[in-house]
């Protein structure tokens, strides 16, 4: 019996085994998405050989399998060891072993399940936020002691916001308490958190703000881990107290918040002073401030006791009148004394003019002498210095006369 072959184009030959394989290496390698790849499945089998761990990866439902190979020099940075039965999550390389035409995967890390992917991930985001400085202590700002009006961020039917507002009542009557209602769970939560903080962040009457959400599973809380809600926890610029509900969990949220607590009651309590508490503390400082009132007051009263009794002791009005007759007397005696000295003055006074005018060569010439000068206004002394027709001048008592030398006389 024959069978017709269809209607198919036939190549002038046939490939090889070697080239098919070489081929198939070529596309599957060559393959970006296959570079890098994260595949989950449970370990069926796993045996340890010189060259590495070789073990397959299966899925269970449908049965697929999937060789893997860890060289030796990658063993050590493997987070978990795969073992038989175990549900892991492995990141690898796509590799054709053309010998013997089969495709594995060389593997570089290995996680536990799923929860191992997502806690990569986690460790992954918080340490670029970390590095973007969205966690750094020097950019909390500080939670307001006596806040007026405090926003609260949680699901409307959520058991947190009753406990919160039974604590805010309980603790601090009177407070003005904005809800801004938001979606704390599942994919439109971060939306929904991000949008609710800046909502009130625009109405710009709040001074602190409770983030919050009851209880659940370690799940529950992606919408805390997405960037967008750290971001805008981060960058708010009111202060924001993080109370997510889990008290083994830490979130990113929790992280970059002003300030973290463990529940939403816990929130409240630090949002708030207690005010029975405030009022307490308020009448001891009262009492306080009267004490140390009365004590001052008594200090200062036995200060004033003491002055004034040695005020007493000294007699101040004899001691006054005793100082006036000292002054006064003081003033008589500088009046004597000034005048006094004013007489002897005045009699050195007269006795110089006396004496002066008695050298006065004015009052010499009135009694009858006579000032001879020469030519040249020089006084003459001595006939050895004059000659015959020489001519002179006469300074009388009153008035001048010229002369001229007719004889010198012995």
């Amino acid at each position: 019996m024959t069978f017709p072959l269809p209607n198919l184009l036939v190549p002038e030959r046939a490939v090889s085994v070697n080239e098919f394989t070489r081929y198939l290496q070529m596309r599957l390698e060559g393959d970006e998405r296959l570079q890098q790849i994260w595949v989950t499945g449970e370990v069926s089998s796993a045996s340890q050989y010189s060259s590495g761990l070789f073990f397959t990866l299966q899925d269970p439902e449908v049965k697929a399998s999937l060789n893997c190979v860890v060289w030796n020099n990658a063993l050590s940075r493997l987070m978990t060891q795969p073992t038989a039965g175990a549900k892991i999550v492995v990141l690898g390389t796509l590799r054709i072993y053309p010998p013997r035409g089969q495709y594995q995967l060389m593997v570089y890390q290995v996680l536990p399940g799923g929860e191992g992917l997502q806690a990569l991930r986690y460790r992954q985001l918080r340490d670029r936020l970390a590095a973007e400085g969205y966690f750094d202590p020097d950019r909390k700002q500080p939670i307001p002691s006596h806040p007026n009006i405090v926003a609260v961020i949680t699901s409307r039917q959520a058991a947190a916001w009753g406990d919160i507002q039974r604590t805010l009542k309980r603790r601090y009557p009177g407070l003005h308490v904005l809800f801004c209602p938001a979606l704390v769970q599942g994919e439109q939560s971060p939306s929904s958190i991000v949008r609710a903080i800046q909502q009130v962040e625009s109405d710009g009457r709040a001074e602190v703000i409770i983030l919050a959400r009851g209880g659940g599973a370690t799940e529950d809380l992606a919408a805390f881990n997405d960037e967008r809600v750290v971001k805008a926890i981060a960058e708010c610029p009111i202060p924001i107290i993080s109370g997510i509900g889990h008290q083994r969990d830490e979130s990113l949220a929790d992280l970059a918040a002003d300030l973290y607590v463990h529940t939403p009651t816990a929130a409240a309590n630090r949002a708030v002073p207690e005010l029975s508490t405030l009022l307490n503390e308020h009448e001891d400082r009262c009492l306080a401030l009267i004490d140390v009132a009365h004590t001052y007051f008594n200090q200062h009263q036995h200060q004033l006791n003491l002055l004034r009794n040695r005020l007493y002791r000294l007699q101040l009005d004899r001691q006054i009148t005793q100082e006036e007759q000292t002054l006064d007397w003081k003033r008589r005696q500088l009046i004597q004394l000034s005048l006094q000295a004013l007489q002897q003055q005045t009699q050195k006074c007269d006795y110089l003019r006396q004496k002066l005018s008695t050298l006065d060569p004015h009052n010499v010439l009135k009694r009858g002498y006579a000032l001879v000068r020469s030519e040249n206004g020089e006084i003459v002394r001595s006939v050895s210095s004059l000659k015959s027709d020489q001519e002179l001048s006469i300074g009388l008592g009153q008035g001048q006369v010229k002369v001229k030398i007719v004889e010198i006389l012995p």
